[in-house]
């Protein structure tokens, strides 16, 4: 094999400490040049574990599990298999360390045999995939998890073993999850066959799973090995792009499975997939075969799937959280409530039992909200409160509300009738709140009661045709689909219909694209567009289109120019606006506040002066999605008071 010179140490360990650098023999320790003299023994006795040699011995005798919590180069990886060896410990069979990478394995694997004073490969061996450097007489066997996890498929209880290590568990590899749940198994079943009972340490980290996706991953393979075929697994996600990724990983993984789990069939579930294919977690597996469905919230409580005897719950959901201070909704990540959980974990077993895997700690589950947050304690209370005036509540403010809002929620509903006067839909004299002509007018529609001024103010730009559709696209789920193993043909096919001017323009192109094929499937098909989303926006159009009609509005079409639209969306939308600063970062002009540009709008790689956007996605950033190019004149015009205050000042 080899050396490749960016390989690095299996450990990284403290200047000072007496240890180890990477020598030319691929995996081979050695002691630093100005250790050479110092005996192999007095290296061991130097190293921090050693000072606690013998309480560990103790502890380790009488435990059947341990969580070792030490910092990187105290030695535990290389001496505790050592403390269990020579203390007899785990004599009646092999002591076994996983690690995640192969370098690591065969460079402890070499360390330990050189401080045993035996040749590589009989006391002391490693088993990485392709090599396999033991014999009968290996006792101290370093491993990948992977390795391991493939013996479990053929010897479940692990009857080799007495003692097994999970080193650097903490990194949540997708084998080292498994290989948790497979030992725990393990376990339990030579308990019960009064076999030799296993031992099971592992290295501990305080961070819990943070990264799920892995996790659910590596959840969803142990009943792959363990379950008949004909038990269903479904696995709840948060969103479309994490779906698809652990999609990939799982079909990646399901092909390194032995003959004996049989095949695995993944199958995604969101909402802007395309009909047929959300229809396929209804449809049985093949025989023989076991369904894998990665899902969003949808199937909480939206759908029963039959078979499903296996749920996995990450503990996460996106969902809107709206922050009063900023006056802005951002759809974020976040854990579940308890109640959520207990709801998905009924998804299970349906019509028989069935089993629960949460990729969290029972003290993150004990530490859950009891009941999902009532909609009306973390939205934008601006539909609501344009609608109670609407209704003649005379007091809006100390509306009797089935869930009270909490102080917090008093600041959101003071907040929303700040936005509503900014949009011209309310008057206040003192602490009485009333609807304007306009905010009456806004109140007709079921829409946010920007999208509703925004349509309102359309006649005013000749282009309510256009300014009716681009609402109605965005009052649906997602008419895109974006298949993450198709980008190229996907953004091939989404050229021809894509214009600097933004995400509503692009949306607007693709409707009348649609509508021009008379809503042919097979178009939609070629476009990645899902047809039975696409083909609510024009149910919804319809309705918004009546509305228009009973309120005596002009309906015309501005036709080719487009950029009456985009100022109409400047005079609507203006509260969602964001600036292009000097470094090139974009900072929301309401809060002030650092927003990004989603890698999805048709804008990413353009740096516009100005934007406004639909909604704010919170994920490692805040991000801005649905974006259309503005021009600052604009904004000016829809709020003067407003944006006087709110815009840098620029040079004439």
């Amino acid at each position: 094999m080899p050396h490749n010179p960016d390989h690095p140490p299996a450990k990284k360990f403290k200047p000072g400490s007496p240890f180890f650098r990477l020598d030319k023999k691929p995996g081979m320790l050695l002691p630093r040049k100005e250790n050479v003299s110092v005996p192999i023994d007095v290296q061991r006795k130097n190293l921090p574990i050693y000072q606690a040699k013998s309480q560990l011995i103790n502890q380790l005798r009488q435990l059947h599990n341990a969580v070792l919590i030490g910092e990187t180069g105290s030695g535990k990886t290389t001496q505790i298999p050592q403390y269990l060896y020579e203390a007899g410990i785990a004599r009646q069979g092999i002591v076994a360390v996983t690690q995640p990478r192969r370098v690591a394995a065969i460079s402890l694997a070499t360390r330990v045999a050189e401080e045993k004073r035996t040749q590589l490969g009989k006391l002391v061996g490693y088993t990485v995939r392709f090599e396999d450097v033991t014999s009968s007489e290996t006792k101290l066997k370093f491993m990948t998890d992977g390795m391991l996890l493939r013996e479990a498929i053929g010897d479940p209880l692990l009857l080799r073993y007495t003692v097994v290590v999970l080193d650097e568990a903490h990194e949540r590899t997708v084998h080292t999850d498994v290989l948790f749940g497979v030992v725990k198994a393990a376990q339990r079943k030579r308990r019960e066959q009064n076999k030799v009972p296993l031992k099971v340490v592992r290295h501990d980290s305080k961070s819990t799973y943070d990264d799920r996706q892995d996790c659910g991953c590596g959840a969803s393979v142990r009943p792959e090995q363990e379950a008949p075929a004909s038990h269903d697994i479904l696995v709840f996600m948060t969103g479309q792009e994490e779906i698809e990724a652990l999609a990939r990983t799982c079909r990646d993984i399901a092909k390194h499975l032995p003959d004996s789990c049989g095949p695995m069939t993944v199958i995604p579930l969101y909402a802007s997939l395309p009909p047929a294919q959300q229809l396929r977690v209804f449809q049985p597996a093949p025989k023989g075969c076991r369904k894998v469905i990665l899902s969003t919230n949808i199937a909480e409580t939206s759908i029963t799937i039959s078979g499903i005897k296996y749920v996995i719950d990450t503990g996460m959901v996106k969902a809107k959280r709206f922050n009063p201070e900023s006056g802005l909704e951002v759809l974020a990540v976040q854990r579940v409530s308890k109640a959520q959980a207990w709801q998905r974990a009924g998804r299970a077993g349906r019509e028989d039992s069935g089993s629960v895997y949460r990729l969290y700690t029972e003290d993150e589950f004990d530490n859950l909200i009891p009941m999902t947050v009532p909609e009306i304690q973390r939205c934008n209370l601006a539909s609501v409160m344009l609608q109670l005036l609407a209704l003649g509540i005379p007091d809006v403010m100390n509306f009797d509300f089935m869930s009270k809002p909490s102080p917090g929620k008093q600041q959101a509903m003071r907040s929303a009738v700040e936005q509503l006067d900014l949009l011209g839909a309310v008057g206040r004299k003192g602490e009485q709140v009333t609807l304007t002509p306009l905010g009456k007018k806004m109140a007709s529609f079921p829409l946010e009661p920007r999208y509703a001024k925004t349509i309102l103010l359309s006649p005013d730009f000749q282009c309510s045709e256009e300014v009716l559709t681009i609402v109605s696209l965005l009052s649906v789920d997602s008419v895109l689909y974006n298949p993450p193993a198709r980008r190229e043909e996907c953004l091939a096919a989404r050229k021809k219909f894509t214009t600097s001017e933004g995400d509503h323009l692009t949306l607007l192109n693709i409707y009348r694209a649609f509508k021009k094929v008379n809503a042919n499937k097979e178009w939609c098909r070629e476009n990645f567009v899902n047809s039975r989303n696409m083909s609510m926006v024009g149910e919804v159009r319809a309705q918004l289109r009546e509305i228009c009609l009973k309120l005596s509005m002009k309906l015309e079409s501005c036709g080719s120019d487009t950029g009456s639209v985009r100022r109409c969306l400047a005079h609507g939308l203006f509260v969602n606006a964001a600036e292009l600063q000097p470094d090139g970062s974009y900072t929301a002009l309401d809060t002030h506040q650092p927003v990004a540009i989603h890698p999805s709008s048709v804008l990413f790689q353009a740096k516009p002066a100005y934007v406004v956007f639909n909604e704010l996605l919170h994920t490692s950033k805040c991000y801005m999605r649905d974006l259309c190019l503005v021009d600052a004149d604009w904004l000016v015009e829809a709020a003067p008071e407003y944006f006087r205050r709110k815009l840098r000042p620029t040079k004439s």
